[in-house]
């Protein structure tokens, strides 16, 4: 009987205490800025009211797809043991529609391993008729580096966008923009004579710079099965939401249109969206489905659409790259479910003076690359060695001395 409590004693420590040590948090652990724009889930995921703190509204959303760390102290003894119980996020937000976004970030910077490095999750699906789309609401993913060290996303940071399968498209439009008008708060909803599911068709109106003058602008309409105000209630004093970005072409199809049966299905793009192709469970191989593996920084380009090589990221914008309506559905609107680092213990490399290429040396391998890049007239943040924004005479100065050195 002895020996079986202290065995049982051993078992019961080994349990508190192998939870003890804990390094990095895995999963999303601060939401920033949101801000969506005008849709059908908004007020709704997250709750929120008229004239509600920004503050509340992000807790509301910290809550929702931040995973949390529960701690639990027992004492055995008179000794203290502490259990860690990490718990994963409870829900998700939505974006509204095009350029609606959310801006994160985990407790730590997510390093470039050169694979797959982290995960954003969405509430995608495979539909049951169709095997390469479902419901596939894409959004895009912008990575951002603290360059003025102040830990939150400010103006001084720099931001590059996760060139998805798209990016080079003839149909992807860059530099898109749109703005919503915000709409009479008195007014009341009105059956539609083109669609009886909808409310108002004209409820919140929209202009934008669309290359196609047939889409320049138009009207959110309100549905029947989301009756709440599509504004942002705590943003009822803006009469204006403006958004800007990279606007991904259509990919609804109503496939029940000959059928008198509307269905439509939002098929999926290859890689590189939020929400765009269902979650990965347990980090399946991709022969069980149509699964997002996650997001690799080495997509990250900057508004030239150069590539960038990043040591880490910082910050993590996700925005809708839709403007889409598809009938009874409602419009198309990205949403966020958590988010999780691959690596979280991954250690920042040390950044060596001079090394362009990346390959832990200074030699003559750089300095040729960098004198490409000037004959060129390219750009490259590794080439830019001072970081002056330039890629000169100068930087192949610093490589010498380093070389030399």
């Amino acid at each position: 009987m002895r020996r079986a409590r202290r065995n049982l004693a051993v078992a019961v420590l080994a349990v508190l205490t192998a939870l003890t040590v804990w390094g990095n948090h895995p999963w999303l652990s601060r939401v920033y800025e949101y801000r969506p724009a005008p849709g059908q889930f908004i007020n709704t995921l997250p709750l929120s009211r008229v004239g509600e703190p920004v503050d509340s509204v992000l807790a509301r959303c910290q809550a929702s797809i931040c995973g949390r760390i529960d701690t639990t102290v027992t004492v055995i003894r008179g000794v203290e043991y502490t259990r860690i119980d990490t718990v994963w996020a409870e829900s998700m937000i939505s974006l509204g529609g095009y350029g609606g976004y959310v801006i994160v970030g985990f407790d730590h910077p997510v390093v470039n391993m050169h694979t797959y490095d982290f995960e954003i999750q969405g509430n995608a699906f495979v539909s049951n008729r169709e095997s390469r789309g479902g419901s596939s609401e894409p959004g895009i993913v912008m990575v951002g580096v603290d360059v003025d060290g102040n830990g939150v996303p400010s103006d001084g940071d720099k931001w590059y966008e996760l060139a998805g399968s798209e990016y080079g498209h003839p149909k992807t439009q860059h530099g898109y923009s749109i703005t919503y008008y915000r709409p009479d708060g008195n007014k009341q909803p009105t059956p539609s004579r083109v669609d009886p599911s909808l409310n108002d068709t004209t409820y919140i109106r929209w202009t934008s710079n669309d290359v196609n003058p047939d889409s320049t602008s138009g009207y959110m309409s309100r549905n029947t099965f989301h009756s709440q105000p599509y504004w942002p209630l705590w943003l009822q004093d803006e009469e204006e939401l403006t958004f800007t970005g990279t606007k991904l072409r259509c990919n609804a199809i109503d496939e029940g249109a000959n059928e008198g049966n509307s269905y439509f299905v939002q098929y999926f793009f290859d890689w590189g969206y939020v929400d765009n192709l269902p979650n990965n469970p347990g980090r399946v191989s991709q022969e069980g489905g149509p699964y997002n593996p996650g997001f690799k920084i080495d997509w990250a380009v900057d508004e030239q659409g150069r590539h960038v090589n990043l040591t880490h990221i910082d910050f993590i914008k996700v925005y809708n790259a839709m403007n889409q309506y598809c009938g009874w559905t409602g419009e198309t609107s990205t949403e966020v479910a958590a988010g999780i680092d691959f690596h979280p213990d991954a250690v920042l490399p040390q950044a060596i003076t001079g090394d362009v290429n990346g390959d832990n040396e200074v030699n003559i391998t750089d300095v040729n690359i960098v004198i490409d890049l000037i004959v060129g007239n390219h750009y490259n943040s590794s080439g830019d060695v001072n970081g002056d924004g330039e890629i000169n005479i100068t930087d192949i100065s610093i490589i010498l001395d380093a070389i030399f050195k």
